[in-house]
């Protein structure tokens, strides 16, 4: 296929695939995730995960949402683009997307399923439902299956909610 003229053209390069049994999440990585959650309310927040090899969270990148709304997220490109810039650099792979939902559980919506694009990338939920305790989970999402993943939180394995 052709682009157009004045056309942007992406580039995307072949890398194996992370393995790892449980996203491995230490504690100021799921704090900063609630913060952030916090922060956008009553908006919607996102934002990515960079992993090593092994699955340890290694970098939050809080972003904006593009749509500016209670019930989506769009991650901003132009952020997308520097947080997966900075990942490289550092060896790290982008390995999952995290969004709040503002008063609903922590649990794919219908609009976060149509939207799953990356089937191996863990789609990580903060539910703001209850204001005192946040819930956070992990889902992989492909062809519109939901499939909620471990967690290892402060070296507790789950697969139950993080509080």
């Amino acid at each position: 296929m052709t682009a157009g003229p004045g056309a942007a053209s992406v580039v995307v390069a072949a890398r194996p695939l992370l393995t790892f049994n449980a996203m491995d999440v230490p504690g100021q990585v799921r704090d900063a995730m609630i913060a952030h959650a916090r922060f956008c309310y009553p908006e919607e927040a996102c934002g990515l995960l960079a992993c090593d090899r092994d699955g340890r969270v290694r970098m939050v990148y809080a972003l904006t949402n593009a749509e500016h709304s209670p019930v989506a997220y769009t991650v901003d490109p132009v952020e997308h683009l520097r947080a997966m810039r900075h990942a490289e650099r550092n060896g790290w792979e982008l390995a999952g997307v995290f969004h709040s939902h503002t008063h609903s559980p922590a649990y794919p919506s219908p609009t976060d399923v149509a939207r799953a694009v990356e089937p191996d990338w863990v789609y990580v939920l903060v539910s703001l439902e209850d204001e005192e305790a946040p819930e956070v989970r992990a889902f992989r999402i492909e062809g519109g299956k939901i499939v909620e993943e471990p967690l290892v939180v402060g070296g507790i394995g789950t697969r139950e909610s993080m509080r």
